[in-house]
């Protein structure tokens, strides 16, 4: 009696298998299409949550550009509530920059970009300039889109997600459309969204893919070839411009990209049959980049899809079949989201570059046995990326039976291995002379294998310099190094009541060793030569030839946020130096002499929500045994006795000190998306004394100054007031480096 029953059950439940099977095969199936239109892709996220009230099943989803990352999302398992979530949270407007972050640079990193502050990629080779494909990399986007998707694995075929998925992109070579069926779907996506010219190609199987609203904004063609038999597209695409409207260069393109995507949609509209649904939120006002736009595009695609809902409520079905299909999905998705619970065990680093693998695997820091979060492999591929030598880095994982594989792909930077930086900066009083600075470098880079660098720079304007480097990493890890420099530097001092215009031109060359004790900081020792000759541009006053030779130690640390408008981190230097000093034939001056001369300079900040607090402090001096010294220091200008012109105050010994208050003010007014605009004050006090003068308290002079800046592609612009005791006073502008 027992197996009657249980053989009845047997068939019970196999012919109810048989009928649900049987119930899904005989509706029809319906596939989503998902056009692109940047921010206005959340309207994409309204129209899906319309779709799960009503209980509409999704068999297919296809999509372009946004269309291709909301469509992955809910091919990967997400609903539309979640998607919501992970969309709206996401720091869109990082995506627009692959500026890496100042605190996160070597320490040697720091004082290249602090002084070559113009930040546009150029390099050479092969006989001829070049420069990335790209306006943006593309980094920082592929890392908003890992965080969306999570620590997914690739995928062997995309018909193995919850939902079948595809992706379009455009082959940049052959102007062909290029439907991406298998591999990393951030990758698709990626892929799908590369505007050409703004952002670089992406390489997936030796093609170079950019966005695919080039080839098929709205591709229903292809949802139709995976088997719809009913569509639902969702067309966001942006309307043609006006003729009154078109007016800039930037216009024109962005009408040339607009015929482009609409052409596209108007073929796929007329793959539409009658029971397809075809659906236009009035998005039309909105913007394609502020992604602030997002909860309003969002609202207006659920208002389109619910005007639609008497034809969208016949693909409706019945509860219980909607529940087994849900059931379905999440049975599916869950085989990859149980996964992001697995340790890793084992790292492939695939290495397209000349940095050592032992740095690489020194920053990722991910080691095998590691529960790896998207939050963790996030921080490990900016770690990597901060390494600065890389054009890419990316991360996959391909799920073993054993656990996790995960790949680390590095890509070297297309425009090198040879670079030229440059660097500028104005300052003015509008007083006295203005003082203006060209930096130029040329970067030979990877001349050794330990990664040696042969640098060649040189400085125009009032002063100016020229110099030769050679960088040697002693270690394949790059923590020790030596240093080898030759420099030619015109020192230019301004003219005053009591000394005509005053000019100090030297040859300094040093030859040191040095260990990169943190990825922050640096200690160096070495031995210091320099020739020169000191005069005054009056052609009457006599003129003094010198040379020293002596031995030198620096101490540096380094992890300040921005050398501009700093809101935490410090930076010290401490510089001392040996030196025997010869002199030649000069009246009142002792031919020779030896001294010990130290240099400290610091700068820190905090910050409590909008407000940061910045403290400055230096000192120099040169003790030696006559009342004289051509190594001096100098005060004046902006932050550094802002009522002086830059540089007015020379001597041998300084002390100063200020601090800084500074209010930002843009990202108050504008929110966090926005150009920050900084408005402060400093209080300020120091003063320069001579060989044979005792420093007294009663000689500091107290400045400071009331200014209001931002920080731009060419480093900080500022613009105030600054005063000092004495009545001093000056009106001040400075564009570019500061310091």
């Amino acid at each position: 009696m027992r197996s009657l029953f249980i053989l009845l059950l047997v068939v019970a439940s196999t012919y109810c298998a048989n009928l649900v099977a049987q119930t899904q095969h005989s509706r029809p199936k319906i596939g989503v299409v998902l056009s692109g239109g940047g921010a206005k892709g959340a309207a994409h996220i309204g129209v899906l949550k319309v779709l799960e009230k009503h209980h509409v099943p999704v068999d297919y989803v296809v999509g372009t550009s946004i269309g291709a990352y909301v469509g992955g999302l809910y091919a990967l398992g997400y609903s539309a509530a979640q998607i919501e979530e992970i969309m709206l949270k996401l720091p869109w407007d990082n995506g627009y920059s692959d500026f890496i972050p100042r605190q996160q640079l070597s320490f040697e990193n720091k004082k290249l970009r602090d002084r070559y502050n113009l930040t546009f990629h150029l390099g050479y080779s092969e006989g001829e300039l070049k420069t990335p494909s790209g306006l943006l990399l593309g980094q920082s986007a592929g890392q908003l889109l890992k965080l969306s998707t999570d620590t997914v694995p690739q995928f062997t075929h995309f018909d193995e997600l919850a939902i079948p998925y595809r992706a379009i992109a455009s082959n940049i070579a052959t102007s062909k459309m290029v439907v991406i069926e298998k591999g990393s779907i951030s990758k698709a996506m990626r892929a799908s969204a590369a505007v050409p010219g703004v952002v670089e190609p992406v390489k997936i199987d030796g093609q170079l893919l950019v966005d695919g609203g080039i080839t098929n904004n709205m591709p229903v063609d292809v949802v139709k070839a995976m088997g719809a038999d009913i569509v639902i597209a969702v067309d966001i695409g942006s309307p043609l411009l006006d003729k009154e409207d078109i007016g800039s260069t930037i216009d024109v393109i962005n009408q040339l990209s607009n015929i482009l995507t609409n052409t596209t949609t108007l073929l796929q509209k007329e793959h539409l049959s009658e029971q397809d649904i075809l659906l236009r939120p009035a998005i039309d006002d909105l913007s394609t980049t502020d992604f602030s736009i997002m909860p309003q595009a969002l609202a207006l695609g659920e208002k389109i899809a619910l005007s639609a809902q008497d034809k969208i409520s016949q693909l409706t079905i019945n509860l219980q079949e909607y529940e087994d299909y849900q059931a379905d999905k999440n049975r599916k998705s869950q085989t990859w989201f149980d996964s992001f619970d697995k340790p890793v065990v084992s790292i492939v680093y695939q290495n397209n570059s000349n940095v050592s693998e032992v740095i690489i695997k020194e920053k990722f820091a991910i080691k095998e046995g590691d529960v790896v979060t998207k939050e963790a492999l996030d921080a490990a591929i900016n770690r990597v990326y901060a390494i600065n030598e890389f054009e890419h880095v990316d991360a996959e994982f391909i799920d073993l039976p054993e656990g996790r594989q995960l790949i680390l792909m590095t890509e070297k930077k297309s425009w090198g291995p040879d670079y030229l930086h440059f660097g500028f900066s104005l300052q003015s009083d509008f007083n006295f002379k203005s003082i203006l600075a060209l930096d130029v470098a040329y970067i030979n880079n990877d001349i050794t294998p330990n990664g040696g660098e042969w640098r060649n720079e040189a400085k125009l304007g009032w002063e100016s310099s020229i110099a030769t480097e050679f960088y040697q990493p002693i270690d394949k890890s790059q923590y020790f190094f030596s240093r080898s420099r030759i420099e030619f530097i015109q020192d230019k001092w301004e003219p005053t009541e009591t000394r005509p215009e005053l000019v100090n031109e030297h040859v300094l060359g040093n030859l040191g060793l040095g260990i990169n004790y943190t990825g922050n900081g640096a200690i160096e020792f070495g031995f210091i030569g320099e020739k020169g000759k000191l005069s005054f541009k009056d052609e009457v006053s006599a003129s003094l030839d010198y040379h020293s030779l002596g031995g030198y130690a620096s101490f540096g640390y380094d992890n300040l946020d921005s050398i501009n408008f700093p809101t935490q981190g410090n930076k010290l230097a401490i510089n001392a130096f040996w030196r025997s000093d010869h002199y030649d034939d000069f009246e009142g001056v002792a031919p020779k002499d030896t001294s010990l001369e130290i240099q400290l300079d610091w700068r820190g900040a905090f910050s409590l929500n909008h407000h940061a607090f910045v403290g400055i402090a230096s000192f120099a001096t040169v003790e030696n045994d006559s009342d004289f010294s051509v190594h001096v220091t100098e005060l004046g200008g902006f932050l550094n006795l802002s009522g002086f012109q830059k540089d007015a105050l020379i001597g041998v010994h300084k002390a100063f000190a200020a601090i800084v208050y500074q209010y930002d003010l843009g990202r108050e007014l504008f929110g966090n998306a926005s150009l920050p605009m900084y408005i402060g004050t400093s209080f300020e006090a120091g003063n320069v004394w001579t060989v044979n003068e005792s420093v007294k308290l009663d000689d500091v002079i107290s400045s400071g100054s009331l200014y209001l800046g931002t920080d731009t592609s060419f480093g900080p612009a500022v613009f105030g007031i600054g005063f000092a005791s004495g009545g001093k006073s000056s009106v001040f502008i400075s564009l570019g480096k500061s310091f």
